[in-house]
């Protein structure tokens, strides 16, 4: 029997039930590879009396290293093959590649009973967002063609509206725009107040309560003048349209099932939006670790896992994956002990796949340096056993912890990465190019039509304000734009590089435009600029041909735009350093950083009170908890040898280079009796080497009594 791809998604379903469950001999099931609790996490549920599969809300506790991803790729599998049409799945991840890489296996599964299934609705939780209020757009008061802001552009729009309220020039410290559009951000994903988050999270902005109040309404009408949304407003109406029951009835009716992936790290809104989605849980499912969670900083609050069975009526079902397959028995044994202290918390022993292993060493060393020689000495040695170094990292609480380290590492000539760098958006060449395409999608742009009139030569903040002005009064036409040359730049090298700008806006900016092409057109007429306004012309023109093979894999100008603020990319080639030519490197990270992550050895730095807990976690219970799990993250990186440092020094700042004020750490309040039990505790180096040629002998020298003999 043949399938095509015309098939309707319920007959399509329909025929996948036939053929996986058809008695006549095939290869083994895929579902064979799992464990028991894998196998029942993925295939939770029955077939209920009318024939099609069902399941109540589920809750799946996945271990540090417990196959997470491959038991979500089979639950998603599995619903396909009991009928689900995979057109009705919604899987929502925290990054595109992680909805990449589900969907991919996923569709590998199903492909062993059917030639092809596609799941449109797998993506972030912004970019389906994206999707679903560009599809009702109309019921919030918005155009379809809204432009989506990123971080860049929105900070742009926040110092705008801080200028004109006149806080800039204050006379006492007000938040930079950065600092507002993260006090923003925290108060519309934590669904608290604006004084709750500035009370938790940023206490020396307290003082400006009423001024931010009012920095933030201007800076909601200017978006919504100007048709715009930044990252966080997408939540926001998605979860407003949800709140509208006729609304939410018509969204939620668009979904068979829901999947959650990493939902620990879901905040208030996210997590509101999933019970929204399906008040009642049918066909909720949402995978995670609460030892995991540790970004409350980014407005996750760990709760929302926690809270998740009692939020329904019967509770939700909850199944714990245990089976680790990264890391030996001697690792997880450490790793069980300090989870074993929390508080609040899902309650499993993670049990290794791989057998037993070393105990984990907890070494104690003088001070930062010799930390650093610690390190490359056990890194060098591990490179020698056949590790090579990028099959080790060394982790750290704070990006500063590791100075001491990266000096010694180039003094030795020991090649590495480090984790963090301006993202690729944010580079000045890119976001000129970027801010002529956002103009053209959105006529009513602000802040991109600002930036692409300022890229021509002789215009500044003043001209580009009158330019837009007079457009905005001839109703936004693309065609009025050229004949306001004259006006609003009278002279000098703008009147000459006008005609070639306004024909170029008219081009791209005209009704049904084609998209092929445009970005290229963009970048003819930009190069010539980019020449005259940024220096190294010719490394960022690379980076532009790049943004050009990127946008032709999209079918729209406005799926481009909005992949790049949702997605962005991460590097760019003007802000890198020296080709990396060398055949291997170690890789340095904060523990945040490295979720996710994995490797042979793992080297934690300064895990002493003050940096595991850090200092300003001190102060509630709560954030006690995350830095709890914070070291747990860090410890579960490794897969087989995990050293724990623990200088006793550490120099204080504000002295001479090398000044000896210092303090001595404290042991960490995480390092307790059942935890060092699990450990092999270790000093660095273990003994004082011997001065050559120091001995006893026969000559004595009477010091004592030369010192009596001062005081007589």
């Amino acid at each position: 029997m043949a399938y095509t791809r015309a098939m309707p998604d319920r007959a399509l379903g329909d025929a996948i039930v036939e053929r996986h469950s058809a008695p006549a001999a095939h290869a083994a099931s895929p579902f064979d590879r799992l464990n028991p609790r894998q196998r029942e996490a993925a295939c939770y549920g029955e077939r209920g009396a009318d024939g099609r599969w069902r399941a109540g809300p589920l809750l799946v506790i996945a271990g540090a290293g417990t196959g997470k991803t491959s038991t979500l790729a089979h639950r998603v599998a599995h619903l396909v093959l009991q009928g689900a049409s995979p057109q009705r799945i919604l899987l929502l991840t925290f990054t595109r590649r992680a909805a990449v890489e589900m969907t991919r296996r996923a569709q590998r599964i199903v492909g062993e009973a059917v030639r092809e299934a596609r799941f449109p609705w797998s993506g972030t939780f912004h970019s389906i967002a994206n999707r679903l209020i560009r599809a009702h757009a109309g019921a919030v008061g918005l155009e379809a063609s809204f432009t989506v802001l990123d971080r860049g552009d929105a900070a742009d729009l926040m110092d705008l509206a801080r200028h004109e309220l006149g806080f800039s020039s204050a006379e006492r410290r007000f938040p930079r725009k950065d600092t507002c559009l993260a006090i923003y951000s925290h108060r519309v994903n934590s669904g608290g107040t604006l004084e709750a988050t500035l009370a938790k999270a940023f206490p020396w902005c307290a003082e400006w309560e009423g001024e931010l109040s009012r920095l933030y309404r201007a800076y909601v009408d200017r978006k919504l003048a100007s048709q715009a949304l930044d990252y966080d407003d997408l939540l926001l109406y998605w979860h407003a349209m949800l709140g509208e029951a006729a609304l939410a009835a018509e969204i939620g009716a668009r979904f068979d099932h829901v999947l959650v992936d990493e939902y620990q790290d879901t905040n208030a809104l996210q997590g509101e939006i999933v019970g929204r989605l399906k008040p009642g849980g049918q066909g909720v499912t949402v995978v995670g670790d609460d030892a995991q969670a540790i970004y409350s900083f980014r407005a996750a609050t760990v709760e929302n896992i926690l809270a998740f069975p009692a939020q329904y009526d019967p509770p939700a079902a909850v199944i714990t994956l245990e089976e680790n397959y990264r890391s030996t028995q001697g690792v997880l044994e450490a790793a069980n002990a300090l989870m074993s202290e929390a508080g609040r918390r899902y309650a499993k022993t993670l049990r290794a796949a791989k057998g037993p292993g070393p105990k984990p060493r907890q070494v104690t060393l003088a001070d930062e340096a010799d930390q650093a020689l610690y390190v490359v000495q056990q890194v060098l040695a591990a490179r020698e056993r056949g590790i090579a170094l990028r099959r080790q990292a060394v982790l750290f609480r704070s990006s500063h912890h590791s100075v001491e380290l990266e000096l010694e590492l180039a003094r030795r000539n020991i090649p590495f990465v480090k984790y963090g760098g301006l993202k690729f958006l944010e580079a000045a060449h890119v976001k000129d190019l970027l801010s002529l395409l956002r103009w053209a999608d959105n006529p009513k742009n602000r802040i991109a039509a600002f930036r692409a009139l300022q890229l021509l030569p002789g215009v500044g903040p003043a001209t580009a304000a009158r330019v837009y002005t007079r457009f905005e009064a001839c109703g936004h036409d693309w065609q009025a734009l050229a004949g306001l040359a004259s006006a609003a730049v009278p002279g000098g090298p703008a009147a000459g590089a006008f005609p070639a700008f306004a024909a170029l806006m008219a081009g791209i900016g005209a009704p049904g435009a084609p998209w092929e092409g445009q970005l290229g057109r963009a970048r003819d007429w930009y190069e010539p600029q980019l020449a005259r306004i940024h220096d190294a012309g010719e490394a960022r023109a690379g980076d532009l041909l790049a943004l050009e093979r990127i946008a032709q894999q999209h079918a729209s100008r406005e799926a481009f735009l909005s992949e790049l603020a949702l997605d962005p990319p991460q590097a760019s080639g003007d802000l890198a350093g020296a080709p990396h030519l060398d055949e291997d490197w170690l890789v340095l990270s904060t523990v945040h950083s490295a979720k996710g992550q994995e490797w042979e050895c793992v080297h934690v730095l300064a895990v002493a009170d003050g940096n595991f807990p850090s200092e300003f976690a001190t102060g509630s219970a709560e954030q006690i908890e995350e830095e709890r799990r914070l070291l747990y993250v860090a410890m579960t990186r490794a897969r087989s040898e995990l050293h724990l440092l623990a200088p006793l020094r550490y120099y204080v700042t504000q002295q001479p280079r090398h000044g000896e004020r210092h303090v001595y750490g404290a042991k960490s309040r995480f390092l307790t009796p059942a935890v060092m039990a699990t450990l092999e505790p270790a000093v660095w180096p273990a003994a004082s080497e011997a001065i050559p040629g120091a001995r006893g002998g026969a000559l004595r020298v009477d010091v004592a009594g030369r010192l009596r003999g001062m005081w007589r």
